[in-house]
């Protein structure tokens, strides 16, 4: 067994995205890989999702999105994040559906595909109130009339708050990009639409249009308080380096933090926050043990994490599960997202990292 490893359920990925592409019948279902498939391996969650009942593929990058053409993935993938010195005609050669959300960006699609010697496949992004990347209502009219020459395949947009159910931006975002569409139209385009991230695709059937797009939920974290079987996909594991005595009164790690009230046993565990264990969880942190939920005493080190077994016999060797599923009682990445004042998203993304292990089952 390596020092640590991420266990991902490709079973468990493929009931996600089952679930969630039969949420919405009518749409096509695009599952973001995007951040190497959020931790989990971008070339096969996305081959498990495909199999499961995705229609597309959402990258952030073009390098991202030629990463799965390089596996032999040929299902429709989105890049939506390029810088400007992005080598855009590798992508459309690749035939790699590009996002544009200004001018300046149209153009260095178009320059890319006299390069490439292909035809542009566009994605108009509108900012409709996140603010990030995406067109501004006002540049929105002259942004279509300079793409319509091109295949538009679609107008998308991104929500701020689809997480927060009954939040009121959402039906202003869901207004604007109405308005958005109308524009479209009007200039003789049909794209297809799609703004639904995970929070609306499990709360917003209305505005599931022609095509969703789950990313956190293909995982099995569900961003909104809903009782849909998501099935979480990564576990993360260890197992104990060391066991050894110590009596009341001595302290444990860094700072000595820790002081042992009684006679104890404690298990080194050879993960720490060179591992994605952060070190926000000392003292606050539980492993499950040989059947058992166990404290982690003292700080997270860089290298490793000591747990209090009290005075029960453990075996050097013994499983360590830091977080996963929660079925057997252990922690979760959603627990450890909520003791560090963060969300599951980092902490899954967090996840890959030289030393640890990634696995399939």
């Amino acid at each position: 067994m390596a020092r640590s490893e991420v266990v991902v359920d490709l079973g468990a990925l493929r009931h996600n995205v089952a679930l969630l592409a039969g949420l919405a019948p009518a749409s096509e279902t695009m599952a973001v890989v995007k951040a190497d498939g959020y931790g989990h391996g971008a070339v096969q969650v996305a081959r498990a999702a495909l199999e499961a009942g995705a229609t597309w593929l959402g990258s952030c990058s073009t390098q991202e999105a030629l990463a799965l053409r390089t596996a032999g993935i040929q299902a429709p993938v989105l890049a939506w994040l390029d810088t400007p010195d992005e080598d855009l005609a590798a992508g459309l050669a690749a035939d790699v559906d590009m996002s544009v959300a200004s001018l300046s960006a149209l153009r260095r699609v178009e320059q890319a595909a006299l390069e490439a010697d292909a035809r542009p496949r566009l994605h108009l992004k509108i900012d409709t109130g996140l603010s990030r990347n995406g067109c501004q209502p006002h540049d929105w009219p002259e942004l279509v009339e300079a793409a319509k020459k091109h295949e538009v395949v679609a107008i998308w947009s991104h929500l701020a708050s689809a997480d927060e159910i009954g939040d009121p931006s959402i039906d202003l975002q869901a207004k604007r990009f109405d308005d958005a569409y109308e524009v479209a139209k009007a200039a003789g385009l049909d794209p297809k639409r799609h703004i639904a991230n995970s929070a609306a695709l499990l709360t917003r059937p209305d505005l599931h249009f022609d095509m969703v797009r789950p990313g956190i939920a293909v995982y099995g974290l569900n961003p909104v308080p809903t009782d849909h079987d998501l099935r979480p996909v990564m576990s993360y594991r260890s197992h104990v380096a060391l066991t050894k005595r110590i009596p009341a009164g001595e302290s444990v790690s860094y700072g000595m933090t820790w002081t042992a009230r009684t006679d104890t046993t404690l298990a080194l565990v050879p993960a720490g926050y060179a591992d994605g264990v952060p070190r926000a969880l000392s003292g606050r942190m539980e492993v499950l043990l040989e059947g058992r939920r166990r404290p982690v005493v003292g700080r997270v080190c860089m290298d490793q994490i000591v747990v209090d077994c009290g005075d029960d016999e453990i075996a050097e060797g013994a499983e360590v599960v830091l977080f996963g599923d929660g079925s057997r009682g252990e922690p979760t990445a959603t627990e450890w997202a909520e003791l560090t004042g963060t969300i599951d998203y980092e902490i899954v993304c967090g996840m890959y990292r030289p030393r640890v292990r990634r696995i399939y089952t």
